[in-house]
């Protein structure tokens, strides 16, 4: 890809660099530094793509109304996920099952910071291991609200936890279309890539659960909560690296099963039987954690997980055995799209079906299942009462509409900048001044495409055959180069403006989705830098 785009006539130097790169710049600004809502941001940042494409990328309006076309279609189907999940959360809600559920956490440990490790980030890792596409985001948000996690942090902790499971997680999907990019399925180069990807993943998911433990209370939260980080993370890392020689397909779902069974002895340990908090822990909301216990309805623990569970069990069922799988992903929805060309060459081919949607294994159907069944329940119990219904579409209409807006403007952001060029000249220019140095970068680049498009699926599509043309040009280690890939890909999910929508519309705060990236953001870059010059020292140092 990288050959073909240099034989065009596009032009790539500091000009069209700083260009390609603006509409990023200024949605995070807008962002971090001005703390606007992503609902404000997106259309600010479309507008600036649309404009960078038609005057420097010589990109003519044919082109742009089917690239934009197809960002809509791919935000309907994230819309599709959100849409159930906000309804799953106002149903969970009005039954007041979240009462139910913070004591049910209070029995399973009496340890504070280990329920929050065990709903924020090991229950968050089991879904991305089934079901992936921003559905740990919209469930487990929720969930650490309703243990007394602040909203805003109850956004954070997910984003950050689940990004590890970006490449194996769903099923390793993005796994495997990195390697259908690039060719080598079939051959014993995915095992050489896989070692190298859960190497770097591995580092992800420990410095995650640090993380979540410093933001609880620094220092004391790091030293309490180290053993339970060292085991889990022993178990999500090491596994996945081990599974990933055997089973790619269900390295991650794997070892999050086994992690999810874990915890629950790590909380009878004598590290975590024992009741402890920090009671000026930051990221709590005291009178939400201990107040309106006397208003929780007469329901069980189960019960009020119910919705939850009917969640798994369908994602288990229909994905895991494999001729309901593919009797129910026999039913595609796609739309053909014809060539387009930019008036520099870059070409866009003609497409039968793209981004094909199955319905009936989609994460946003499972979603929608698991809320009709939960309301119905909950309804015959008397956990919700008259009137009930209208309050939870209400709510779920208000909330729907705001992060429609700011998906849509995303991702079409997104295919206008990749189908014009620019976000291959910024891979590529940026590969022509470092050189091996590039090999720093390499974490970087997977980041970015996940950052625009909020899939590392996208992401490996997007830059999976870059990454190796480059590899090749530089003489660096394909294997390590696309393992870093996919891995800062994974990296990327902590700080994809797409995913935060998901979580700050689900616990009610969007527009301060800013606040989220702000946190998120610098850790991200961190891990991508850490990853990146680790990289450099195994394939140039040594």
């Amino acid at each position: 890809m990288i050959g073909r785009l240099i034989d065009m006539d596009i032009p790539i130097n500091l000009f069209t660099w700083i260009m390609a790169f603006l509409p990023i710049m200024i949605l995070l600004l807008l962002m971090v530094k001005f703390q606007w809502g992503a609902a404000e941001a997106a259309p600010i940042g479309l507008i600036i793509a649309l404009v960078i494409a038609i005057l420097f990328y010589k990109a003519n309006w044919h082109l742009i109304v089917f690239e934009g076309a197809k960002g809509i279609w791919n935000a309907f189907i994230i819309l599709t996920i959100i849409w159930p999940a906000i309804l799953i959360y106002e149903i969970t809600y009005e039954s007041k099952a979240f009462q139910v559920f913070r004591m049910g956490m209070q029995r399973l440990t009496s340890n504070e910071i280990l329920r929050i490790l065990a709903i924020g980030w090991v229950f968050v890792s089991f879904l991305q291991g089934i079901t992936g596409f921003g559905v740990p985001i919209a469930v487990g948000a929720p969930l650490l609200v309703g243990i007394g996690v602040k909203p805003v942090w109850a956004v954070i902790v997910p984003m950050l936890s689940h990004a590890w499971g970006g490449t194996f997680g769903t099923l390793a999907v993005a796994w495997h279309s990195l390697i259908l990019q690039t060719g080598f399925e079939g051959t014993v180069m995915p095992n050489n890539i896989a070692l190298w990807a859960t190497t770097f993943i591995w580092i992800i998911n420990f410095i995650a659960g640090l993380t979540i433990c410093w933001f609880y209370g620094r220092g004391k939260g790091i030293k309490k909560g180290l053993p339970a980080v060292m085991i889990i993370s022993g178990i999500h890392g090491g596994g996945q690296m081990i599974l990933s020689q055997i089973n790619q397909t269900l390295a991650a779902f794997l070892s999050t099963c086994i992690a999810l069974g874990a915890v629950f002895l790590i909380g009878r340990s004598r590290w975590y039987r024992e009741e402890w908090s920090i009671e000026d822990s930051c990221i709590m909301d005291r009178d939400i954690s201990q107040g309106d216990i006397e208003e929780k309805p007469n329901m069980t623990v189960h019960e009020a997980f119910l919705p939850y569970y009917i969640l798994t069990a369908i994602a288990l069922l229909i994905l895991l055995i494999s001729p309901l799988n593919r009797f129910f992903e026999g039913w595609k929805i796609g739309f053909a799209f014809p060539a387009t060309t930019t008036g520099y060459g870059v070409v866009n081919p003609p497409i039968d079906s793209y981004s094909p949607l199955s319905p009936l294994t989609h994460a946003g159907t499972f979603l929608l299942i698991a809320g009709i069944f939960g309301y119905y329940y909950f309804r015959k119990k008397r956990y919700i009462g008259k009137g009930g219904g209208k309050n939870i579409l209400t709510r779920t209409f208000k909330k729907t509409i705001p992060s429609s807006i700011a998906i849509t403007g995303l991702i079409a952001m997104s295919r206008i900048m990749s189908g014009t060029g620019q976000t291959m000249v910024l891979a590529v220019g940026t590969a022509r001044i470092l050189g091996q140095y590039y090999a720093i970068l390499s974490p970087f680049v997977g980041l970015l495409g996940t950052f625009i498009t909020s899939s590392n699926m996208s992401s490996n599509i997007l830059f999976g055959v870059f990454q190796q043309t480059t590899a090749n040009i530089l003489n660096l280690n394909q294997a390590a180069i696309l393992g870093a890939q996919t891995a800062g890909g994974a990296i990327g999910n902590s700080m994809a403006p797409g995913s935060i929508i998901l979580g700050t519309t689900t616990v009610g705060i969007l527009g301060r989705e800013g606040m989220v990236l702000r946190r998120t953001l610098p850790i991200a870059l961190g891990i991508a830098l850490i990853c990146g010059i680790i990289l450099f020292l195994a394939l140039v140092i040594v």
